[in-house]
């Protein structure tokens, strides 16, 4: 496992980590704690010390395994969390985002993940008006004076967002969708970054699975998923489903990666060992359902480099195939 500066919080993290969206079981079949603690273990074998996860995760629950892995491994393990807020916010606008109401959802978390600090708070994708709110921001000084949290991040939709968001100086990390599907952060946010010393995290590498090359059209998924019930946008923004892209354009855009990239076993890692080739990204947090997964992810980055042939055929998939679905939308 390589290694990695997480921006202004100098937390020196696993290139590769985890995220932890799925963790304990697939999107929409329910929460295994037992389950969650072997993904966990395996991903800590791995050399993974970064892992996120946030409160709404199976309603908490992954908070909740979280906290017990922490607990096992002591704080000897030197390893980092970073959770999320926000989204418990019902309804979900900015009218009901108050400091309040946060620092609420800030407790709550650090009882669930059982520790005194959370290592990095995040805001959960929250309402674009939100980033014009410092009064939200200003929290989060409060909370670090009081000892409950070390770092401040945001999650974000879209590259607008995040721009604003390392505006306020108290702004550590972005976390942000980037992938073979999802090339719009690099036009010129990442380099903003850089310039501010953020911490990029990438979320969604796969593009919900889409990426791994395993999915065909014949696929189904539960009803409870939100790559069954998401896909227009329905349950919350489409672009956190297959990165935005219609399933059928991204089925084919796949197989035309599959050619590009023949000599690979796993598209998977193909995919994951092209988002590190960008020195700009801090860490990359690919989920996991199943054990398998954990040790081919976390081994992407040992992958032989990518010919000069196979980069520029890979952007000429995006270029003329997925740009035109999603470039201009987040």
């Amino acid at each position: 496992m390589n290694y990695r500066t997480l921006g202004k919080t100098g937390f020196n993290v696993s290139e590769l980590s985890l995220g932890t969206w799925q963790l304990g079981g697939v999107w929409g079949t329910g929460f295994d704690h037992a389950s969650a603690q072997l993904l966990l273990d395996a991903a800590y074998d791995e050399g993974v010390n970064f892992f996120d996860t946030a409160d709404v995760y199976e309603n908490g629950e992954s908070e909740k395994a979280v906290g017990t892995f922490l607990a096992k491994k002591g704080s000897s393990a030197n390893i980092k969390v970073a959770t999320k807020c926000g989204k418990r916010i019902n309804p979900f606008t900015n009218e009901h985002f108050s400091p309040e109401v946060l620092r609420g959802h800030v407790e709550d978390s650090l009882q669930r993940l059982g520790v005194e600090t959370i290592d990095l708070i995040q805001l959960h994708c929250p309402p674009t008006e939100v980033y014009y709110r410092p009064e939200i921001f200003g929290l989060f000084d409060r909370l670090k004076e009081e000892g409950k949290i070390q770092h401040l991040g945001v999650s974000v939709e879209k590259v607008e967002e995040a721009v604003k968001a390392i505006q306020f100086d108290n702004v550590t990390t972005v976390q942000i969708i980037y992938n073979l599907f999802r090339q719009r952060p690099n036009d010129y946010f990442f380099d903003m970054a850089k310039e501010k010393n953020i911490g990029i995290i990438v979320r969604v590498p796969l593009a919900s699975g889409l990426l791994s090359g395993k999915m065909t059209r014949q696929s189904t998924f539960n009803p409870n998923d939100h790559r069954h019930g998401n896909r227009n946008g329905e349950w919350f923004d489409k672009g956190e489903t297959f990165a935005g892209v219609p399933f059928e354009t991204g089925l084919e855009a796949v197989e035309k990666l599959r050619e590009i990239f023949s000599g690979y076993d796993s598209l998977a890692q193909v995919a994951l060992k092209w988002i590190l080739l960008n020195q700009k990204i801090s860490v990359i947090i690919p989920g996991a359902s199943k054990l398998p997964h954990i040790p081919s992810n976390m081994t992407a980055g040992n992958l032989p480099d990518f010919t000069p042939d196979q980069l520029t055929a890979a952007q000429h998939v995006y270029d003329s195939m997925i740009k035109h679905h999603v470039h201009d939308l987040w």
